[in-house]
């Protein structure tokens, strides 16, 4: 059994700890709640509900009536095939693109498109891009990889459903699905974390419900705030056996070297969300019989935790999740954000209802008043 200790306390500094709006839409890291969402226990979402109930949840307030579920279900659905020209844009990427500026650009070019107007309001946005994102990253990635395009006219299945079958071009197991539902649950919302403060800043200057999105985006493609679960892949696959682990992990550590995946800016005892996925991984590791990944996983989490007493984070356990999917790790964070769409939707909306433009101050650092002297003057 793990020795119980008390994990340290994160650096200060990046507005840490500075209370910056009111939001009825998450609790992250309170004493007595955890991780909520409109209430609800992230524990109990992940066992019982689904991606849409808590894209509903989050950008409504209420989990849905059985009626507005099957609507809500089938009109994301309905949702997901893409206007032509932005086909055309998305094959005209590179290759070696950033997945992330793939679908910033195609948020971006819809946003052209399909305008928010008075005919097309933000929530009506939000359930378009919810809808649209996946089929945008798989769009782009069938074309450059040589694989059957994805059906995006497709009218039946979860969101996680339909990525991972557009991704292999065959219907996924049972446990993969359910598998990347709960994951993309667990991503949904965090409170006001970097990409969702940016999202609710652009709002707060009555900008419109793509520009906030797309700002949210280029947040999230930051190394420190997305793409954890990339690099922990990158870390995991560099290990043939848990012993190499723990060989290479200390000799890392004792270079003073980042580990991507451990701790976290707000919980300071242990991410709620790092339970669950890692039964998840646990559940597909054995199905598909590997006996490597999970095992070094497990020893690298051990390390951490003996030597810096970090806990794993979402984005660990995710990596390898992820991976036995079948998920490419270039296209992990592009999950992230299909799934936080629901959490920056809610937010833009929330702002809106009671907005104040924000804007903070800083703290003036620089040199006292000088006098000027014409540049002739100077030597």
């Amino acid at each position: 059994m793990k020795e119980t200790k008390t994990a340290k306390k994160p650096k200060t500094g990046g507005l840490a700890g500075i209370v910056a709006g009111d939001s009825a839409i998450c609790t992250v890291g309170l004493e007595g709640q955890g991780l909520t969402y409109r209430g609800y226990s992230i524990h109990d979402l992940a066992e019982r509900s689904n991606f849409e109930e808590v894209a509903w949840l989050l950008t409504r307030g209420e989990l849905p009536t059985p009626g507005e579920f099957k609507i809500y279900r089938a009109r994301l659905a309905t949702l997901r095939d893409l206007p032509g020209s932005l086909k055309e844009i998305l094959i005209r990427l590179p290759m070696d693109a950033h997945p992330m500026d793939v679908i910033r650009t195609g948020c971006s070019m819809l946003g052209c498109l399909e305008p928010e107007s008075e005919t097309n309001p933000g929530w009506q946005v939000a359930d378009r891009l919810i809808a649209c994102v996946p089929s945008m990253i798989l769009y782009w990635w069938q074309h450059h990889h040589g694989g059957l395009m994805p059906a995006l006219e497709e009218r039946v299945g979860s969101t996680a459903h339909f990525f991972l079958k557009g991704l292999s071009g065959k219907a996924p197991s049972e446990s993969a699905t359910r598998c990347l539902d709960v994951s993309l649950m667990l991503y949904a919302e965090h409170e006001f974390n970097a990409s969702t403060f940016t999202a609710r800043t652009i709002a707060s200057t009555l900008s419109d419900f793509y520009s906030a999105v797309t700002g949210a985006i280029g947040a999230l493609r930051g190394p420190l705030h997305g793409g954890a679960n990339e690099a922990a892949m990158d870390l995991i696959e560099k290990f043939r056996d848990p012993e190499a682990a723990e060989a290479g992990l200390r000799a890392s550590l004792k270079k003073k070297e980042k580990i991507m995946g451990f701790g976290h800016r707000v919980y300071t005892v242990s991410d709620p969300r790092s339970d669950i996925i890692k039964q998840w991984a646990a559940r597909l590791a054995q199905e598909t019989g590997d006996k490597v990944l999970f095992p070094v996983s497990e020893r690298i989490e051990k390390v951490m935790w003996d030597e810096k007493e970090l806990f794993p984070n979402l984005d660990f356990y995710s990596a390898a999740a992820y991976h036995f999917c079948g998920i490419p790790t270039s296209l992990f964070t592009p999950l992230f954000a299909i799934a936080r769409l629901a959490g920056w939707s809610a937010h833009i909306l929330e702002q809106r209802s009671d907005n104040k433009l924000i804007r903070p101050v800083s703290n003036y650092v620089g040199p006292t008043q000088r006098e000027y002297t014409f540049i002739s003057e100077r030597r």
